[in-house]
């Protein structure tokens, strides 16, 4: 009997096993890739524009941001420099800039992070106003937004400030401070 005839079971055994163990690395392989493709953007944007209208046809919030990347696995919107107009009738619109946001897949909730800056410009019988606070949650169909983190209010001369802040831009406005609040006021 020859060596091959004794061995080449063997042979074929190990052979069997080396194909084996090469095909399931490869399965391996293809199965990281497709993870790294479900967790990359499906789409982007540069200088990236968004305009909601209202019911009668008029601008209901604006969203501008320096780039946008859209996330598949999650619906939601990734966003670097966002600039939010929030436009109300017969008043100023107001302005929200921040560092980056992340718009949640239901389009309606906006988590702006980083240092944040709320502003109005003056009109008649309304002095301007900034708000300068981070991490703010909106909420863009009520026009509604709160924070935890320290909160900043500013209508010249008078500055007020405190931790929390909870904010609605539509008329009836209202700014209000949840702790630690501390003002300057002068009175003419």
């Amino acid at each position: 009997m020859s060596f091959w005839d004794k061995y080449q079971l063997y042979v074929y055994v190990a052979l069997l096993a080396l194909a084996s163990w090469w095909l399931q690395q490869r399965y391996e392989q293809q199965q990281a890739e497709i993870k790294v493709a479900e967790n990359s953007p499906d789409f982007y944007s540069e200088s990236y524009s968004k305009v909601q209208m209202d019911t009668d046809g008029l601008p209901k919030n604006q969203l501008h941001a320096k780039a946008m990347q859209h996330y598949k696995a999650d619906g939601t919107t990734h966003l670097q420099q966002p600039v939010m107009t929030l436009f109300n009738a017969n008043a100023a619109p107001w302005l929200i800039t921040a560092d980056s946001a992340i718009l949640a897949a239901d389009g309606d909730h906006l988590q702006l992070n980083g240092e944040t800056h709320i502003s109005r410009e003056a009109r008649v019988g309304k002095p301007a106003l900034r708000v300068n606070t981070s991490d703010l949650n909106v909420v863009l169909s009520t026009h509604y937004a709160e924070t935890a983190a320290w909160a900043e209010i500013v209508s010249v001369p008078n500055k007020t400030a405190g931790i929390g802040m909870e904010v609605t831009f539509v008329s009836p406005v209202n700014l209000k401070l949840l702790s630690k609040v501390k003002g300057r006021y002068e009175v003419k």
